[in-house]
């Protein structure tokens, strides 16, 4: 019975290898190519400005309208063949806080030109900044819009993006927000005031003033629209799409760009989900490490949608909400404010907007995953750290032996054990060889020794076990926190979430050649294998020569597979490794029990210990007497 479960178990780890590898070579590493390839070409857009299709931009839909009609808030531009000459067609007041360069365009009054200074493309410091907006009828366009809907069936002319505004003051600055202006003609006022704040959070108070004879009902609403099936990474642990928290009764909402193409149809030529009456959240898009997010009204009630619509070439994908009707009387005042949020997914800062802004539940703009309650508190503890050391790699050392200090009691009841096992080994031996022809008595017996002497057979396993969740919670934080983006180590490891970028098969640099992707293998990877190889051999070899052959190759496995992983998870798993080794071998030191590295190692190379059939024999000392 007994070895028939560990055959179950090596089956069930070949298996789990033989996916992970399949996984690895089949699709993570085409996925790293694609990855490669978008960011190669985003940066030769936004430095070469290459030119765009020509023609007439794509119209979005205004919520409550038909996608790619000319309702109020279309756009409907002419195409431009840079994104210079797209923000040059149009008066724009400039956007200049500590962390955002851009514009507002004066045209349509859209919040379409956002660069994040605070980051840039590679880890050279000279590279170009991050892009994050850009304006209709250029290249990537992506932008946000704010404003009025009229009552379906009403006359009444509210801005859209052909409107030209006014403003106030040429420079939005944090200190001083930008007032624009427009008069429809009809007897009503519309004033649109935009504030920004030190970091990447835009307030829109929109205002009508209705100077007529005539009540008018308006409806507020805020959209981000994004031209163009973007690039992304397509990693089942991250989420790319369209976002958003549609309150409590709807709550998180994600959709990549292809599910939400299959939906149903809103309108002619527009796909897409709404979903009505919610109360507190917001709506948005999200990459990796960056998003724009329209934020409404948390008291009021409002419509929430995701929409998707081809026009030409271009497919068009906005997220959208629709507040409930305001009534403006003769002589009366409405207003409607508004917030956006176009930056980087920074932690603190998110929190920070959920917090002191109310956002409901604006945390899961970051994608921690199922495990959030696990994952966002090693990544707290990982960033409290770092604060205090300077160095998230640092930060992810100390994590490491403090997370083997909280396990250390388990883990040493586990090597204590593997330590009892291995001083059995003669009499378990012996056993064996006593029922070589009845394998019931000989698990009946084995059995039996092992209750006598309080031993379980697969404590060993604990070790690895514990370490499995705190893999995939910190492969998580290394991959969805800009935290760790560009977050150096020592030596050649400049970026924390990037794979190691030495390679063995280019002699670390020493010959000019780039190996292809999939034979990625850098100096940490292989460290890691060794360390893992150590500690594989710091126990008995296992008598069955299936298992002998698993454990034998499995580092050599997990090299490769992890070749192409973050470099901070590399480091993780190779320090553990090693504070494994070293907690193991003072536990089977204190227990008497001989450790079998060197010996494994000799017999490798066919050179049998010398003590190796003194040790297999039966010792009558040991032997259990009921």
């Amino acid at each position: 019975m007994m070895k028939e479960d560990n055959r179950n178990l090596l089956l069930a780890i070949v298996l789990s290898v033989v996916v992970l590898l399949g996984w690895q070579f089949f699709y993570g590493v085409p996925q790293m190519e694609k990855q490669k390839q978008a960011a190669q070409q985003t940066q030769q857009a936004q430095s070469q400005q290459a030119p765009a299709a020509s023609g007439t931009a794509p119209a979005p839909a205004t919520p409550g309208q038909p996608a790619g009609s000319a309702a109020p808030g279309a756009a409907a531009g002419q195409g431009f063949g840079t994104r210079d000459q797209a923000l040059a067609a149009s008066p724009r007041v400039r956007i200049d806080t500590r962390r955002i360069a851009g514009s507002i365009s004066l045209t349509g009054a859209r919040i379409d030109d956002v660069s994040l200074k605070a980051f840039r493309e590679t880890v050279d410091p000279n590279s170009p900044i991050i892009v994050l907006l850009s304006p209709a009828g250029g290249p990537n366009a992506y932008y946000s819009d704010f404003g009025w809907v009229a009552a379906p069936g009403s006359n009444v002319a509210v801005p859209n993006a052909a409107t030209v505004w006014t403003a106030d003051n040429q420079t939005l600055t944090p200190a001083k927000p930008v007032t624009l202006s427009w008069d429809n003609g009809q007897g009503l006022t519309f004033k649109r005031v935009v504030s920004v704040d030190d970091n990447a959070m835009f307030t829109v108070r929109n205002e009508v003033e209705n100077k007529g004879a005539a009540a008018v009902t308006l409806f507020p609403y805020g959209q981000i629209v994004r031209h163009g099936r973007p690039q992304t990474l397509g990693y089942y642990v991250l989420h790319e799409g369209l976002v958003g928290y549609v309150g409590e009764q709807h709550g998180l909402q994600e959709w990549t760009y292809d599910k939400l193409d299959k939906e149903p149809a809103l309108s002619p030529g527009t796909v897409g989900r709404v979903w009505k009456d919610a109360v507190g959240g917001w709506v948005g898009i999200t990459d990796k490490y960056w998003a724009a997010t329209a934020i409404p009204d948390q008291q009021r009630k409002f419509e929430g949608r995701f929409s998707s619509f081809q026009n030409g070439n271009d497919r068009t994908f906005q997220a959208d909400f629709l507040a409930e009707a305001v009534a403006v009387a003769p002589g009366a005042t409405a207003t409607s404010q508004s917030k956006l949020f176009a930056g980087a997914k920074e932690v603190a800062a998110i929190n920070g907007y959920e917090r002191d802004l109310q956002i409901l539940r604006f945390d899961l703009l970051i994608d921690w995953g199922w495990f959030y309650f696990f994952t966002k508190p090693l990544f707290f503890l990982l960033d409290w750290i770092y604060k205090h050391v300077g160095n998230f790699g640092v930060a992810i050392l100390i994590v490491t032996v403090l997370l083997k200090g909280l396990f250390f009691p388990l883990a040493n009841k586990s090597y204590a054990s593997m330590a009892k096992m291995k001083a059995l080994q003669p009499e378990m031996t012996a056993i064996r060889e006593r029922h070589a022809d009845d394998k019931m008595k000989q698990q009946q017996a084995l059995m039996e020794l092992y209750k006598t002497q309080k031993i379980n057979p697969i404590a060993g396993c604990w070790p690895v076990l514990l370490q499995i969740p705190v893999f995939f919670a910190l492969y998580k934080i290394l991959f969805i926190t800009i935290e760790m983006r560009h977050a150096p180590f020592f030596g050649w490891i400049h970026d924390l979430a990037a794979p190691d970028p030495t390679n063995i098969f280019n002699l670390f640099g020493a010959l000019p050649f780039t190996p292809p992707t999939m034979l990625h293998l850098g100096a940490w990877p292989i460290i890691m294998g060794i360390t893992m190889f150590i500690q594989m051999k710091m126990n008995p070899e296992p008598p069955d020569p299936v298992q002998k052959m698993m454990f034998t190759w499995m580092p050599v496995f997990f090299t490769f597979l992890l070749g192409s992983f973050p470099a901070g998870l590399v480091i993780y798993w190779s320090w553990n490794n090693l504070l494994s080794v070293t907690q193991q071998g003072f536990i089977m030191k204190k227990n008497g029990v001989k450790i079998e590295l060197f010996d494994n190692l000799k017999g490798m190379f066919g050179k049998k210990p010398a003590d190796a059939t003194a040790a297999a024999a039966p010792k009558p000392a040991n032997t259990n007497k009921k």
